[in-house]
């Protein structure tokens, strides 16, 4: 009896091995999430206006003492890449299913789901710090859900002297006396005002972000997240640009298009140098 016991028991062992990897080998995809963590050197940011007592405030390079009352920022163009170098594009032609605004002010939005993602190991993500080129209209008909989005009343993503999209909307405060600090970031257009058939690109202020994970993000039966940090010291102590605010680049009614790309170039990297900007991946949790 003693022997047909452990028979029985292997047998079931085997069994309960085979049904898993059966089960295992059938899932063909499941859903990463993309957390977004905004933060001062690691501290994450609470907003508030100029006499908040709760705002998290940060002293810049250049000595500056600053905090937000608000912050957004446009994410597109995702991709994910494997193990062995494949990369898997995520919506990226479509921004209705392949973009989103972090609004730091939403809880909701600081996760993004990417679904049906194929089972495998993936080791790198990219993704678009604001709208690419050919996608950058404000086209209400072609994508009508990510165009209500950004243009919400509580949202204001739309540029409004351009003909596409904010990138990064940031209001605060800052100096010891809570001076205005306002900075929005997007691509701008180049031709004769009211002329749309001279319009042509300007300053591209686009930043394709790319990014290590500390282990791979294994899509199979498990559901993968992400967190990436946007660490928005960065902002004015960055990489690229050491920036000291002053009356000429503080609100972007009075900076030219130049002083803003010193902003983008922090934000979201130079492209050569710096392909990281204030982002990195804190941890993935599979």
């Amino acid at each position: 009896m003693k022997l047909l016991s452990k028979y029985l028991t292997l047998i079931l062992a085997v069994s309960i091995l085979t049904s898993c990897s059966k089960e295992d080998s059938e899932q063909v995809a499941n859903e990463v999430t993309l957390h977004f963590n905004n933060t001062f050197k690691g501290k994450t940011i609470v907003l508030g206006d100029a006499t908040s007592t709760a705002a998290t405030k940060n002293t810049s390079a250049a000595n500056q003492i600053h905090h937000f009352s608000e912050l957004k920022y446009v994410i597109s163009n995702i991709r994910l890449i494997k193990d062995d170098g494949t990369e898997l594009p995520y919506n990226i032609n479509n921004l209705d299913n392949g973009a989103t605004v972090i609004d730091h002010s939403k809880v909701q939005t600081l996760e993004y789901k990417l679904t049906n993602i194929p089972v495998g190991e993936y080791k790198e993500i990219k993704f678009g710090l604001g709208v690419k080129t050919d996608l950058n209209k404000l086209d209400e008909t072609r994508f009508p859900a990510f165009y209500h989005q950004a243009g919400a009343n509580d949202t204001k993503m739309h540029w409004e002297w351009g003909t596409g999209y904010r990138f990064a909307k940031i209001e605060g405060f800052y100096g010891t006396d809570n001076k205005t600090l306002s900075i929005h970031t997007g691509s701008t257009v180049a031709g004769k005002k009211d002329d749309e058939s001279t319009y042509k690109q300007g300053v591209d202020a686009y930043r394709d972000i790319t990014l290590k994970l500390p282990q791979t993000a294994s899509v199979s039966k498990k559901s993968p997240k992400i967190t990436i940090d946007a660490d928005f010291d960065k902002l004015l102590s960055g990489k690229t640009n050491t920036i000291t605010l002053g009356a000429g680049n503080a609100t972007p009614s009075l900076h030219t298009a130049m002083e803003m790309v010193k902003f983008v170039d922090n934000l979201g990297g130079n492209g050569t140098s710096d392909v990281s900007g204030i982002f990195s991946i804190s941890k993935v949790e599979n």
